[in-house]
This record gives C-alpha cells, structure tokens and sequence, in this order.
C-alpha cells in the first residue's frame, strides 16, 4: 500500500522582508520588523491556514549596507515567546548561531520555548558564515571560524544539545507531595561531555516537553551542510533557481541520510519560494515591477558588495560582463546557501 504523503508549507514572517527597499512599498508597515501586532497577525493567519510552521531568520552582523530588516529586527527565541502565548498548533521555528552561542544555554533555552509552546519548538542550525560576526563576540575577524571548522564545532553543538535534552525522562519529575519526592533520581542523567570544542557537564535545568526535543533545521547547502542535516536535522531549508537543481539537492541529501542509516522519508526538504500574488499574469508581473523598481542601481551594487567582502561594484559598467577583480572574494569560503525571502509572506513548502 502506498504511503499517503502531505505537503508540508511554513511561513517566513521576515517583518518588512529580505528585499533592499520593499518597505518603501505602500502597503508595506514601514515598523514591520520590531512590530509585535504585525507578527502576531502573521503567526494567526498562517495558523489559520493550516501551515505547519512560522520560520524566524536571524544574523548577527550588520553593517550600513544592510537591508532595512536586518537593521532592526527581533531576536528570535523572544518573538518565539510571545508568539507561542497566542497560537495553539502551529510550530516555531527559531534561527540560533553554532558559532557564536553556547550549548548548555541554547539548549535550556528552546526546551523552554517548547515548554512554553506545549512542544511546538524547532531551531534552525546556522553556522554564521559573515567575518565581522566574530567583532560583536570579543573576537578578531582572524579568529572567525573558516567554513569546515564551523561544521565541525555545529555537529559538536548538535551533541551536546541532543545529549542535554535527555538530561530528564519523560516521567522523572514525581512531583509526590505526600511522600515528599519531587523527582525520581534514577532517570536522571548527567551528560558529562568532553569534546573538541565543548566541555558540558549538565544535567539540563530544564524537563523534556511534550515532543521530547525540538525539531532540528539546518540551511546549509555545502557538502558539510548537507552531512551536517543527513546525520542530525530533521528539515532541510533550502533553495535553488531550477527544478533540476532542486531535484538534485533532494536525491543527494537523501542519499546522504540514509547511508547514515536513517530512513530518509525522515529527513523533510523545504525549498523556499517569495512568492508575488495576481489574478492574472499581468497583474503578478506588475507588483513584481513595482517592487523591483523600489530599488536603486547603486543599492543593488552595495548590496551585492557585501558578499564580495564589500567590494565597490560601482566601477564596472552595467552592459559588462560579470567582473573578476582580484580584490572580491565570496565572504568567507562563500556563502553556500541562499534561500528566497525577498518579498513580505515568504513560504517554505
């Protein structure tokens, strides 16, 4: 008998969104992204129809080339909370640096917001690949951690996480008021990790929820993203410019985790699309103009230069061919993944 199958869709609410000048747009609420009502209303209608999932973006270095969204955005565990105190069923989704966090606290963290949220908590794993991240945590960008080291140091996280969320069973805490026992000892667990980059000790000072653990999403697109997601997520977020390419992100991850000896029907790959609503082509085509003529040629071009250790782009001619100055180089090893959030009520499906 054949499985039945059921799409899976999620919501990025991204406040005024992943595009350069989108909150310029009339309809756009220019405070969209420090906004609690607009991201209560987001999480509601999403809620209402029937998605699985609210997915919170996050990034830890900005400079004043950024877009407007990232300037000026909630954190988001915090968002999280408060979004789970007025939503029932739908899952949150949270994006927590491997690089720049630690263990024990990310970890009591999101087993609180799934406390909260009565077992609707997720983390999308993020390496943070940006140098200047390391400025805003007592480091020098020479101490950023290069690409591999990175994966290395979330495959160790990913442990350490895991390992503490099953500090506590299901029933350990008897909470027996005549006899005096609150917890029983015996299925407490102290972790006792000592790895490469981690000591943890533990236990966690936190339960496990309804779910046990949160649901694991990574984003990663490289070969060690993609090892990272085959042995420990449980959601891939990604996205790619052709059907082909996606095809073939999705057999090669598959693949990935089931020569890792998982069933790769386990394994959920979620390609992100922004999508732009009209009754007719014409009306689609239109709203894409008007977004697109939002954004100035030399926003684009500072824009394109943050990702090239912010290379001045402007001293090439338009008409030329896509230059190779030996200055540019991709951030960091190259930012591996990319993934559509350029309009408002971006979808995950």
């Amino acid at each position: 008998m054949t499985q039945k199958r059921q799409l899976k869709f999620g919501a990025l609410i991204h406040g005024v969104g992943g595009h350069i000048s989108g909150w310029r747009h009339p309809e756009i609420e220019p405070d969209s992204s420090v906004n609690l009502s607009f991201y209560i209303a987001q999480a509601l209608k999403a809620e209402a129809g029937k998605f699985d999932l609210v997915f919170i973006a996050d990034g830890l270095y900005i400079n004043e080339k950024s877009i407007p969204h990232f300037l000026n955005r909630f954190e988001p565990l915090t968002i999280l909370s408060a979004l789970a105190a007025v939503t029932e069923r739908i899952g949150l989704v949270g994006t927590v640096s491997t690089s720049y966090s630690e263990p024990f606290t990310v970890a009591r963290q999101f087993a609180s917001l799934d406390h909260i949220s009565q077992g609707r908590a997720g983390w999308n794993v993020v390496t943070s690949p940006l140098e200047g991240s390391a400025l805003n945590f007592s480091k020098t960008v020479e101490q950023h951690p290069d690409h591999a080291t990175r994966y290395r140091i979330a495959s160790e996280y990913l442990e350490v996480a895991k390992g503490l969320w099953d500090s506590w069973e299901d029933d350990a805490f008897v909470r027996d008021k005549a006899s005096g026992i609150f917890f029983d000892p015996k299925k407490l667990h102290t972790l006792n990790h000592q790895g490469e980059f981690f000591s943890v000790q533990g236990p966690l000072n936190v339960g496990r929820s309804k779910q046990g653990q949160p649901v694991i999403f990574q984003a990663g697109s490289s070969d060690a993203g993609k090892d990272l997601a085959a042995s420990s997520a449980d959601a891939i977020f990604t996205g790619h410019p052709t059907l082909e390419d996606a095809q073939h992100f999705y057999q090669d991850v598959k693949s990935r985790a089931q020569a890792r000896g998982r069933n790769p029907d386990e394994l959920l790959v979620l390609p992100g699309i922004g999508p732009i609503i009209g009754s007719t082509d014409e009306e689609a085509e239109r709203k894409y103009e008007e977004i697109a003529n939002l954004v100035s040629i030399e926003q684009a071009l500072n824009y394109l230069g943050r990702y090239y250790d912010h290379h001045d782009f402007s001293q090439y001619s338009l008409d030329d061919a896509f230059p190779d100055p030996p200055a540019a180089r991709l951030v960091q090893n190259g930012i591996r993944c990319r993934y559509l959030a350029g309009t408002p009520g971006s979808v995950i499906p």
